[in-house]
């Protein structure tokens, strides 16, 4: 009996100290322990779970501990970031903006960068910002589980949900943080090619892969220009295709930036948007009171499509070919052949699109179609009220999915800063909080 009350005592305080269970614990007596990490057990309750280990589902976990509420998130931390974005990236966002929340503001990309002895650089390395977004992640400790959440399904006092194991968890609330991976968008002429001809820009991270070959990149932004940038200095012959007449690049008047206060009240620190539109989005809530027409020209000006200036220089010996639009694509031999819209054709082994997202709730899989139906929506985006809060009680959406009704600072990892406390504080006056 007493060695059964110490291995009890001893698992006690793995959990308390938020230590990883993910080897064989050694306890006394030679017993042993086989925990994954942080998994849940069968048919466990909590009061809210996190679906996305991303930023914002890192983020919105940690806010809710903090308030002592109940939560569990599931996924693989940084899990899109470190898969799908391409080797050698860069972040587009300022480093002042790529803070990931938590409630004291301690948890910083500086904080981490002290703490592993790594120098400061601008811009983020997409490798830093993951291992970043993983020691956040430490925050959570067992309340983050690695597994994948099937389906949602409702239920009068709540949810419940079915993991990919068959598992099952109850809570009262769930949101929704899983970030844009369904939402590529493949324009009709690229569509029905397989993976090995046509890929999103975000579809993997290895761009070595394509040495010595001939690749169109198709897209005019952030992600098309810098995929094109790492395609060629990876040993690629590239072909940029536009159709926009002429490339934007983002800070053009870098004098606008070097005006002290005149810059700060012009500007921003997130830097999202142009002059003037930049402070305007930085305020989520006011830009749920602007009419929903002039909020979506708002959003769609402050993230057009547009490139860093430091890549202008990488991509000097980069063909781009302007005002141009692929209007018939087939496969000849295994290589693909591009018809443009003056002509023209290009012979290419593989096409990659950097062709943006559409948000479409829908492409969750792990909605049940007839939950989607009652999520009241702006074509694909959940309208959202107070707290995140979607149509359906209980149910909300965060991150890039937000967008629509608190503007475009919700696409990028800065929205974590609004996001998290709103929600955390709207959860905690509105849920039976499980003590």
């Amino acid at each position: 009996m007493f060695h059964g009350v110490l291995n009890f005592a001893k698992i006690l305080s793995y959990f308390w100290e938020g230590k990883k269970l993910n080897t064989t614990t050694e306890l006394s007596a030679g017993a042993t322990l086989e925990v994954s990490e942080g998994q849940a057990p069968s048919n466990m309750r909590c009061d809210v779970v996190v679906i996305g280990a991303g930023p914002y589902g890192l983020s919105a976990g940690v806010h809710l501990k903090s308030k002592g509420i109940a939560v569990r998130v599931f996924g693989e931390p940084m899990g899109f970031w470190a898969k799908n974005m391409p080797e050698g990236m860069l972040l587009r966002s300022p480093r002042a903006a790529s803070n990931i929340s938590d409630a004291k503001d301690a948890f910083t990309l500086d904080a981490y960068e002290r703490a592993s002895s790594k120098l400061p650089s601008a811009p983020v390395p997409l490798d830093t910002f993951v291992d970043y977004g993983r020691w956040f992640r430490r925050q959570l400790g067992t309340d983050l589980d690695t597994r994948t959440v099937a389906r949602v399904d409702d239920e009068p006092n709540g949810f419940l949900l079915t993991l990919d194991d068959g598992d099952q968890v109850r809570c009262q609330r769930v949101v929704v943080a899983t970030g844009i991976g369904p939402f590529k968008k493949v324009p009709p002429v690229f569509a029905g090619f397989s993976p090995q001809q046509v890929s999103h820009c975000y579809d993997g991270r290895d761009v070595r892969k394509f040495s010595g070959k001939k690749v169109a990149v198709i897209g005019a932004g952030q992600s098309a220009l810098e995929c094109a940038a790492l395609l060629h200095e990876a040993g690629a012959d590239v072909e940029v295709i536009v159709r926009e007449a002429e490339l934007r690049w983002i800070g053009q008047h870098p004098w606008l930036h070097r005006l002290g206060p005149i810059s700060k009240a012009l500007y921003s620190r997130y830097d999202v948007g142009p002059v003037g539109i930049s402070r305007l989005v930085a305020y989520p809530k006011l830009m749920t009171l602007v009419p929903l027409g002039l909020r979506d020209k708002i959003r769609k000006r402050a993230v057009r499509s547009a490139g860093s200036q430091w890549l202008v220089n990488r991509l000097a010996k980069v063909k781009i070919s302007l005002g141009r639009l692929v209007s018939k694509a087939k496969d000849e031999g295994g290589k693909l052949i591009l018809t443009l819209d003056d002509s023209t054709e290009l012979r290419v082994d593989h096409v990659l699109l950097g062709t943006g997202y559409d948000v479409n709730i829908a492409k969750y899989k792990f909605l049940p179609p007839e939950l989607v139906q009652r999520v009241a929506q702006f074509d694909g985006y959940p309208k959202l009220k107070s707290g995140f809060q979607s149509s359906v009680p209980g149910l909300h959406f965060i991150g890039a999915t937000a967008a629509r009704s608190f503007g475009p600072l919700l696409y990028f990892v800065a929205g974590t800063e609004f996001a998290s406390p709103e929600l955390s504080s709207y959860i905690l006056r509105n849920t039976r909080v499980s003590r």
